[in-house]
């Protein structure tokens, strides 16, 4: 995809932000469209489509996390990548935003070239997914890649992006341990800084939809898919 047809959706109440960050984005070529709160960047990211949206969580009207959710209920968005950008502590934040189906976390200050190469490692992941192995079948879980579905039991279960592609790889080779490393690399990218608990959160999720036996850790190596 040409960078010039590849839109950013930038959301935060900080003037200063909105101008340096967005500058440097549009000096990478990028479209960015600029959002003051949650309720302006709900609507701009209905009628624009973008492909990522960079949200800060502390705003007036309506804050990140409520925006976050109310963006992934809607259908021609639910491949929109979304990373928080905000200064508040990374425990409560991060949870609550991948709670919210966030992708990432960017913590700021952050610098300019960082940004740009978390970006560009944040939109790679918005390439089209391989067609090989599009549809999956493990016991009762069935995973469609291509479409983005899981279905449980013949039950479809919602999931964020990350989760997904976090379950994809997983189930790729069950019983396999994927090491904490590979994961980072290959669910997120190896230019994109994670807190450490990031793994753990989305495994935690994931626990809670689709099974807690059929995720195994193993400490101080990484996690493994049971059938």
């Amino acid at each position: 995809m040409d960078k010039k047809s590849i839109k950013i959706l930038l959301v935060d109440d900080e003037p200063d932000i909105l101008e340096i960050v967005g500058y440097n984005l549009s000096s990478e070529g990028y479209k960015v469209i600029k959002a003051e709160n949650g309720i302006e960047a709900v609507k701009k990211a209905k009628k624009e489509k973008p492909q990522l949206i960079i949200l800060d969580v502390m705003m007036p009207e309506m804050d990140g996390i409520e925006a976050c959710e109310q963006i992934r209920a809607i259908p021609n968005l639910k491949d929109v990548i979304i990373t928080f950008l905000t200064a508040r502590g990374e425990d409560y934040s991060q949870v609550a935003g991948f709670d919210a189906g966030a992708d990432d976390y960017i913590t700021k200050p952050i610098k300019p070239k960082v940004l740009v190469s978390k970006v560009k490692a944040l939109l790679r992941r918005y390439k089209e997914e391989d067609k090989q192995e599009n549809v999956l079948k493990i016991g009762d879980l069935t995973i469609d890649r291509e479409a983005y579905k899981i279905l449980l039991k013949g039950k479809e279960i919602a999931l964020p992006r990350k989760e997904f592609e976090l379950l994809s790889l997983l189930t790729s080779k069950p019983g396999k341990v994927f090491k904490r490393d590979e994961i980072l690399d290959k669910v997120w990218g190896n230019e994109v800084v994670v807190g450490g608990r990031t793994i753990d959160v989305h495994i935690r999720k994931l626990r809670e939809k689709i099974g807690d036996n059929t995720f195994k850790t193993v400490k101080g190596v990484g996690y493994k898919f049971v059938n």
